[in-house]
C-alpha cells in the first residue's frame, strides 16, 4: 500500500507535489509481481524486471533535471586493452556514508545527496521497499554517448538486492541480452518512466545503452542500488 507524501521544494518556494496522483495509484496498483527465485528456464526466456511506464510526473521529472544542471559531473577514463579512454557520457556518484563505489577500475567517492535525489530516493523506498543508498547518474548528451552491455554485479552490491533505474530526457533504447542463450530483448526507455531489474537480473542477463545517432537531445539515468556499508573500509 502507498503511504504518505513528499514535495520537491525549489529554491523560490513553488513546490512540486510527490503525492501520488489516482493516475499513478493506479499504474502502481497493477503493476505485476516478478519473483526473483525464478526457474532458470523462465529466466532464459523472460529478464527479471519491473518496468512503470509514466513514474514520475512532467513537474517531478522538471525538478529533477533543474537540479541536475548543477551535478558535478566528470567523464574518467578506464583502461581498455592497456589504452586509457573517456567513458562515452558524463557520470556523477551520490551516496550515504561508507557507500564509496569501484568499477571498472575507477574507485569514486560517495558525494552527498542533491536534494531532489534523495526525495526520488525516499519515494522508491516508500513505493516498492528499495533500501537503496546509492545513485550513480549518467548524462548521455545525445545519441552518441552510450554505455556498453555489462551487469552491475561489483562485490559492494548487496547480493540479491534490487536495482532502480529512472530514465529523464530523450527516449533511449535499453537493450537486455541472456548471458547464456543469446536471448535479447530491447524496450524504449522515455522521460519518467522506471525500470526495476530484480535478482538473479545482474547474475544471467546483461544490459546496454547503445548508440543511437538520431538522437539529438540529451538523456539522463539514475541507477539507485544497495551497497554494503564500509565495504572499501
Amino acid at each position: 500500500m502507498l503511504q504518505g507524501t513528499f514535495e520537491f521544494d525549489s529554491e523560490d518556494d513553488c513546490s512540486v507535489s510527490f503525492e501520488h496522483s489516482d493516475d499513478q495509484v493506479a499504474i502502481l496498483s497493477n503493476i505485476p509481481v516478478v519473483l526473483s527465485n525464478i526457474e532458470p528456464h523462465v529466466a532464459q526466456a523472460k529478464p527479471p524486471i519491473t518496468l512503470v511506464r509514466g513514474y514520475l510526473n512532467a513537474e517531478q521529472q522538471a525538478a529533477l533535471l533543474q537540479e541536475a544542471q548543477f551535478y558535478p559531473l566528470s567523464r574518467p577514463e578506464i583502461q581498455v586493452f592497456g589504452q586509457f579512454h573517456p567513458i562515452p557520457r558524463q557520470q556523477v556518484w551520490f551516496g550515504d556514508l561508507g557507500c564509496d563505489y569501484l568499477y571498472s577500475g575507477l574507485f569514486i567517492r560517495a558525494l552527498p545527496w542533491p536534494k531532489y535525489a534523495h526525495k526520488l530516493r525516499e519515494k522508491l523506498a516508500r513505493d516498492f521497499g528499495l533500501a537503496c543508498n546509492g545513485v550513480l547518474v549518467n548524462r548521455y548528451a545525445d545519441g552518441k554517448d552510450c554505455m556498453g552491455a555489462h551487469s552491475d554485479d561489483e562485490p559492494e552490491i548487496v547480493h540479491g538486492s534490487h536495482i532502480a533505474s529512472i530514465n529523464l530526457g530523450a527516449t533511449r533504447d535499453f537493450v537486455i541480452k541472456h548471458k547464456h542463450s543469446q536471448v535479447k530483448y530491447n524496450i524504449s526507455l522515455h522521460g519518467g518512466d522506471l525500470l526495476i531489474m530484480h535478482w538473479p537480473m545482474q547474475r544471467d542477463w546483461l544490459h546496454s545503452v547503445p548508440k543511437r545517432l538520431k538522437v539529438k537531445d540529451p538523456r539522463w539515468n539514475y541507477t539507485f542500488r544497495q551497497l554494503v556499508v564500509n565495504y572499501h573500509g
